[in-house]
């Protein structure tokens, strides 16, 4: 199932004010069920969530813009800005090599298809591929760290 068709659906899940779908690829076998927060918590903003139920994983998902409270201590509010999320449980790293520049760094424009790291997982070499154009905004993890699947990378504002 393609990136860009679950983008669509949560856009199609946002202007109809949908709480839930769910969404299965007879072909591949896939199942993608989007969810929205707000179903489950009531005064909450609306942004959904992506299940992959099987197969691949989208790298992008929405970054929460409201501040929460812990422990009677106010959270600094989110920047604004897209996640780009790790396909994979894998090594993060920012280069091809420790002597190579990083692929992108805070600041760095993106364009769709561009490089941003890669991740190792089973001895594989894996490209992380840029999925959105616009500006680094902060590089969420650290080189040579383990990431989870899904987990946020990068922080991008969109152009």
């Amino acid at each position: 199932m393609d990136l860009k068709l679950i983008q669509k659906l949560v856009a199609l899940m946002e202007r109809g004010k949908l709480a839930e779908l769910e969404v299965e690829d007879k072909e591949s076998g896939l199942k993608v069920r989007l969810k929205s927060e707000a179903s489950a918590q009531p005064h909450a903003a609306a942004a959904p969530v992506v299940h992959m139920l099987h197969g691949g994983a989208p790298a992008l998902a929405p970054a929460p813009a409201a501040s929460t409270q812990v422990g009677g201590e106010p959270a600094k509010p989110a920047r604004e800005g897209k996640t780009i999320n790790s396909p994979m449980v894998g090594t993060f790293y920012r280069s091809a090599s420790p002597e190579a520049e990083p692929f992108a760094r805070s600041g760095t424009r993106i364009a769709l298809d561009q490089t941003l790291c890669i991740i190792e997982a089973m001895k594989v070499m894996n490209e992380i591929k840029a999925e959105i154009s616009g500006e680094i905004l902060e590089v969420l993890v650290e080189n040579g760290e383990p990431v989870e699947f899904g987990q946020p990378l990068f922080l991008v504002k969109t152009d």
